[in-house]
């Protein structure tokens, strides 16, 4: 792959950009030793991913901030310890307090000179508006799922997608998609035969986190361990 045949890139956010894990834990992990829990980060995260994603597959029209309060509760059920009114909407609240990933403010400066950036995200207006704050760059389309009513695996994100490119006069094949979810990203990218690189930020890590296995194929063309490094290569590609 020639990083030098791409004009646009779309990106997944949380995950990507935004250590979701790390924002997700802070909430967890206080609720959990509140409730008396003896439980791992990871288990928390192990424990809430499959009901976020279950959720958003019940609810696609349903705010992001709704969608992680129900997950919360579910969580809570599964383990035992019920999850307070309180406590889900601390978590529903919690999207602009998540931290951005050490490398993407700048990695995201350095790729802003020679592509043009486009977001898909599975979160709501008002909570990546939050997350945009600590990107520090301004995206030349930003696409959510309360914009197109759906969370990704489903199709309407990269559907939107198209719309957009079309709008910036990108042709689809200068596009390359960008992200770290297998299950989110990576598997409707090959189901619509869009290239793609893994940001691998659990890179040495076990298992998928917050993130559900995938549960169908799924493929990429390059892998990186964080963003920075992508940057660096896409920058020496254009130069």
């Amino acid at each position: 792959m020639n990083l030098a045949d791409y004009d646009a890139l779309s990106f997944d956010c949380y995950g990507t950009l935004i250590d979701w894990e790390t924002g997700l834990a802070a909430v967890l992990s206080a609720w959990a030793r509140e409730s008396g829990l003896d439980i791992s980060d990871e288990e928390l995260l192990l424990a809430y991913g499959d009901h976020e994603a279950q959720v958003e597959t019940e609810t696609p029209k349903a705010l992001y901030s709704a969608v992680l309060a129900e997950a919360f509760r579910r969580t809570g059920d599964q383990l035992g310890a019920p999850v307070s009114q309180e406590w889900a909407q601390r978590l529903g609240a919690s999207v602009p307090d998540w931290p951005a990933f050490d490398d993407s403010p700048e990695a995201l400066a350095s790729l802003a000179r020679d592509y043009k950036l486009i977001i898909v995200s599975n979160v709501h207006r008002e909570g990546f508006a939050g997350s945009n704050k600590r990107l520090g760059v301004t995206f030349d389309r930003i696409i959510t799922a309360e914009d197109v009513g759906a969370y990704k695996p489903a199709p309407n994100h990269f559907q939107a997608l198209d719309e957009a490119l079309k709008e910036l006069g990108v042709p689809r094949e200068r596009l390359l998609h960008v992200a770290q979810s297998l299950f989110h990203d990576h598997v409707p990218a090959k189901r619509l035969g869009l290239p793609s690189v893994w940001i691998n930020r659990r890179s040495g890590r076990p298992g998928q986190g917050a993130t559900p296995e995938p549960a169908e194929a799924y493929s990429y063309d390059l892998e990186f361990p964080d963003l920075i490094s992508f940057a660096e290569v896409a920058r020496a590609a254009k130069s």
